[in-house]
């Protein structure tokens, strides 16, 4: 594992080093907004295809590092194919997203295997081998699993419903099969992230995007707990692991999580409040973040005074910018390659 004397900036930030220059990528930097991207998609049949198949998954995580010149790639799959490993049908409908034979009772649960398939996901393993030999020295790889309670929501639901209420509904009407996925979900994403160690990342995020529909209580236990015992589990592995946590929405709760998930960064996304999140959270860990995607979409002044508040707020300590999610499809490339000037200083 790399530390602060990494000629990757991203790495030595994780490691606590603040950096003259802030790294910077872009969460769903690999995607539609790039001809390149959809070129290749058209091709390939189904999104699940891409995926699973090493030689085009990896063309996609390097097309955003040609163009952009990025300080990481970011291995592109989804979160959904730990699912798939764990035997539940999962298919991406052209428009509508993520569609899953939905775990809607709990006689559904067993269905599932106990143990997450490493060979259904032997193709990712190769994709992050055959780009880690093509990245430039001092750029970043990047992996990532979603976090137990994001996952367990699409898997409830069968799609990603509007303010994850299927999911809610089910954790409170049958707690202990609920807790029971998420300990599969649990123990799935450590494996899952460990093995992506061992193929070559060097560093990896758990993206916990539906958190912030979580009360309180519902947080620590769904949210706050799972990662806290997938970053254990994956340190035990691999003690030098560095990991970024990213509990979209959180909120002020993003104190409790930075105090009980040992994380080497925490990602922001655009809601928060800058001064808390600098006070509050960036005194004590490296952040990532925390633009708003649709700033980035709208461009000209808006965007040049939004990116100057990001760095004023955190770039005097240990930050990575990025995006407070992920970049929206229709966003123009002039504006991505504005950001990356300014943010550069160039």
């Amino acid at each position: 594992m790399a530390d602060k004397s990494s000629s990757k900036p991203l790495i030595r930030v994780l490691a606590g080093e603040t950096t003259s220059i802030p790294p910077i990528w872009l969460m769903r930097q690999a995607g539609r907004y790039l001809p390149e991207y959809r070129a290749l998609r058209a091709k390939c049949g189904t999104f699940l295809n891409l995926c699973f198949n090493a030689k085009l998954a990896g063309e996609v995580t390097l097309q955003p590092i040609r163009r952009f010149g990025f300080d990481a790639a970011i291995l592109f799959s989804d979160i959904l194919v730990i699912p798939h490993a764990l035997g539940q049908r999962v298919s991406f409908e052209t428009g509508e997203g993520p569609r899953l034979e939905a775990i809607d009772d709990p006689v559904k649960f067993g269905r599932l295997n106990e143990t997450v398939d490493h060979d259904v996901l032997a193709p990712v393993y190769e994709t992050i081998g055959l780009v880690k030999s093509q990245l430039p020295a001092d750029t970043a790889l990047l992996g990532f699993c979603g976090a137990p309670w994001t996952v367990a929501t699409y898997m409830v639901a069968g799609f990603g419903a509007n303010e994850q209420i299927p999911a809610r509904l089910f954790a409170y009407r049958h707690p202990d099969i609920f807790a029971k996925l998420i300990a599969t979900l649990t123990e799935a994403s450590a494996a899952y992230l460990i093995q992506q160690f061992k193929a070559g990342v060097d560093a990896v995020q758990i993206f916990d995007t539906w958190s912030g529909v979580l009360p309180p209580d519902e947080f620590e236990t769904w949210c706050i707990a799972p990662c806290a015992k997938i970053v254990a589990a994956v340190r035990e592995a691999i003690p030098e692991a560095k990991i970024i946590g990213f509990p979209r929405g959180a909120a002020t709760k993003l104190d409790r999580y930075v105090e009980r998930v040992p994380v080497d960064a925490v990602g922001l996304d655009w809601m928060i409040d800058l001064d808390f999140a600098r006070d509050r959270i960036h005194s004590r860990r490296p952040v990532q973040g925390n633009l708003d995607p649709l700033v980035l979409r709208a461009g000209g002044a808006a965007l040049d005074r939004a990116i100057d508040a990001v760095l004023a707020a955190f770039a005097p300590r240990p930050f990575i910018f990025n995006l407070g999610h992920g970049i929206l499809p229709d966003t123009p490339i002039a504006h991505v390659e504005h950001l990356v000037e300014r943010v550069r200083g160039s």
